[in-house]
């Protein structure tokens, strides 16, 4: 039976005595039981074993082929849905509980350097009790942990506490440009559970609520038609460096203060649940800097460091001449700033492009703006009715209550999942914090591994629970 909690702060220890019945001991050590005696890493390996490099087409038809396999070997209904691009892949299963969409993704980065890999990346081995390989961590391993506590509890119980889709992406590594397609083709759920990326930096698990979005641009300024001496010159030709640099002065100041009209204006204030939950998350400020060489955190002051990563940023990433390189004593022709913004709620990436383009066109009406890839930001607030329950049920499987993450600093393609289901989505990471994923000797922890299938399973019976 759930007993409603307070919002608000009172939130994150309130879950832990009254949110949900907590699932019984006997039942948890019956599914341990079960992963036992299954031949579950040899699964996993196989898996690992088929590319499936969306980038350039590497051994994707043969691994969605065994993908659906797997979807039909833990008791779903499954089908390839055509998108226009990669297929997805879609598993159903009826039950009683809430309708559940797990979200994952089949697909994987290019294996990169080979020689910067221990052994090779499509040839699984275990080391020191991790398993090497492509997609180990990103995002094999974790989807198939969700797909084995299914399969555990058809074995167990003869179904499911509750009814079920699996959507496996096949585009997430190139910015799911036709997740959209798919998610119309699956009927509307109560909410969505994805395993993606690392636990915390400590090794403690995590409930991840949102992640920020992402809109990336170039700036593009032109002087002469050709580098020119610049002694010659110097004080006659433009140069678009100094347009470049005196523009991008516009854009932030030094407080660090985004100044471009419109960035931020409907960008939502945090709750109060989610402030609490940020200042739950463990950091060693000093001890973090230290470690990347930094004296302290970027502007502006009086934000904490979790904080920081759950509002939006305007980045350079780079700032380059067309000169080859070899940096002559020229007066460029071309200058180029390659920046990001990530997004949170209440920002689109549209919006923040217009609002970019428009600043570029007052202050330096001949900088050409080039938006690129995109991705806009998801949020679920801790008050939202599954949160307690999803908690208490990582909880009970760990023995250690999870961290609640209001929002990751980087960009997952939740979005279209929750704003294009208007549904709460959860993340449920099961990968170890230091995973290599998408460099090489990615890895995936076995014991973290069999202790997701465990934790899969607890959460449906939880939300089961809930209902």
């Amino acid at each position: 039976m759930t007993v409603p909690c307070e919002a608000g702060a009172g939130l994150l220890n309130c879950y832990r005595f009254h949110s949900v019945q907590s699932v019984g001991g006997s039942v948890i050590k019956q599914l341990r039981d079960w992963v036992d005696a299954q031949d579950l890493d040899g699964e996993l390996a196989d898996w690992i074993s088929r590319p499936s490099v969306s980038r350039t087409g590497e051994g994707m038809a043969e691994a969605a082929a065994h993908g659906l396999r797997l979807l039909r070997a833990s008791g779903l209904q499954a089908r390839e849905v055509e998108t226009g691009g990669w297929p997805a892949l879609v598993g159903t299963a009826d039950g009683a509980g809430p309708h559940v969409l797990i979200y994952g993704h089949y697909d994987v980065q290019p294996a990169g350097p080979l020689e910067l890999w221990t052994t090779p990346p499509f040839v699984p081995s275990i080391r020191n009790g991790r398993m090497y390989g492509r997609g180990t961590g990103d995002n094999k391993g974790q989807h198939l942990a969700q797909l084995l506590g299914l399969r555990a509890l058809r074995d167990l119980t003869g179904g499911f506490p509750c009814r079920v889709t699996v959507l496996l992406d096949g585009e997430e590594e190139i910015g799911s440009p036709n997740l959209a397609a798919a998610v119309r083709q699956v009927e509307q759920p109560d909410l969505v559970i994805w395993s993606d990326g690392p636990v915390h930096e400590s090794g403690r698990a995590c409930v991840v609520l949102g992640v920020r979005g992402i809109l990336m641009f170039e700036l593009r300024a032109r002087g002469a038609n050709r580098p020119l001496h610049s002694g010659n010159w110097g004080g006659v030709a433009p140069n678009p460096a100094w347009a470049l640099v005196q523009l991008l002065a516009t854009m932030r100041s030094a407080d660090g203060t985004v100044t471009v009209s419109g960035f931020a204006d409907d960008v939502a204030p945090l709750t109060d649940g989610q402030r609490a939950a940020l200042e739950d998350l463990p950091v060693d400020v000093a001890g973090t800097l230290e470690a990347i060489g930094a004296a302290g955190m970027e502007p502006p002051a009086g934000l904490g460091f979790h904080e920081r990563l759950a509002t939006p940023t305007l980045t350079v990433n780079s700032l380059s001449c067309e000169d080859a390189g070899d940096h002559r004593a020229v007066i460029p022709d071309v200058a180029v700033a390659r920046c990001e913004a990530r997004l949170v709620g209440g920002q689109t990436p549209d919006q923040v492009a217009d609002a970019i383009r428009r600043h570029v066109a007052r202050f330096a009406p001949d900088v050409e703006f080039l938006p690129g890839a995109a991705m806009a930001p998801s949020t679920t607030l801790p008050e939202t009715p599954y949160t307690a329950t999803i908690l208490q049920a990582v909880e009970d499987e760990l023995g250690q209550r999870p961290l609640l993450v209001p929002s990751l600093g980087g960009s997952l393609p939740m979005a279209v999942l929750s704003d294009g289901l208007s549904c709460p989505c959860y993340g449920v990471p099961l990968a170890n914090a230091d995973e290599a994923n998408h460099a090489p000797d990615e890895n995936l922890d076995l014991d973290r591994f069999r202790r997701g299938i465990v934790a899969a399973a607890t959460i449906q019976l939880a939300l089961a629970a809930h209902s």
